[in-house]
């Protein structure tokens, strides 16, 4: 069983993602929209997933000279409860600094009751400088800038500047958002994962052709 473990952990080592401008969030997930949170710093619960603010991140509303709200377009909004196209119009959370020395951690921090494998996220007016972070019981398991997920991340504020992003590949229990200058805005989280016991039967799948070939040497060795 031991060796099944190994296995199924490497299987699944890797993070990979998808990301598109007018995609959206996965079926069958479990979303959330942050409208139920208070504005400001506050934080809570949406969903199994709570919610933290490290200053000055919030959430908020509306467009400010720190913050804009995402664009939303073509499949954006799936099982968030909108069709629409336009900017977000719904409470979303943003993350960021000005540089300033009191305000050097500033970030959104999303806390799983249990562990995920799947993260949808609406990344809205994506930036070079945005960083979003994935940990497993405090471990880092992968990180994906806002170079990374658009061609051009220059802070667009309108359609091609928000893109839906889809990752898999890693077990996480901690996402963190954070931004080295303003903003990193983002909103409809989409999230779900996969039975612990459906990893370990595809290991241990995987690793019966070795098991029985690892039977007929012994019982070879048993004849002789």
């Amino acid at each position: 069983m031991a060796c099944v473990l190994s296995l199924a952990v490497q299987v699944h080592a890797a993070l990979s993602f998808t990301s598109s401008t007018t995609g959206g969030a996965l079926s069958g997930a479990n979303y959330a929209t942050f409208n139920s949170l208070t504005l400001g710093g506050v934080g809570g619960n949406s969903g199994s997933l709570s919610v933290s603010f490290a200053p000055v991140a919030q959430a908020v509303q509306g467009t400010t000279s720190t913050y804009a709200e995402p664009y939303v377009s073509g499949d954006n909004n799936n099982y968030f409860g909108g069709d629409y196209t336009g900017s977000d119009n719904t409470t979303y959370l943003t993350a960021g600094s000005d540089g300033d020395v009191n305000y050097p951690n500033s970030m959104v921090t999303l806390t799983f009751s249990k562990a995920q494998n799947y993260l949808g996220i609406l990344w809205g007016s994506v930036d070079a400088y945005n960083t979003l972070s994935l940990y497993n019981n405090n471990v880092l398991v992968g990180q994906l800038t806002g170079s990374d997920v658009i061609a051009d991340p220059n802070g667009n504020q309108v359609a091609g500047g928000t893109t839906y992003v889809n990752i898999t590949g890693v077990t996480f229990d901690e996402v963190i958002a954070t931004s080295s200058q303003y903003a990193f805005e983002f909103d409809n989280v989409a999230y779900s994962a996969v039975p612990e016991s459906t990893t370990i039967i595809a290991g241990a799948l995987l690793l019966l052709p070795l098991g029985a070939s690892t039977l007929r040497v012994l019982r070879k060795q048993r004849l002789a």
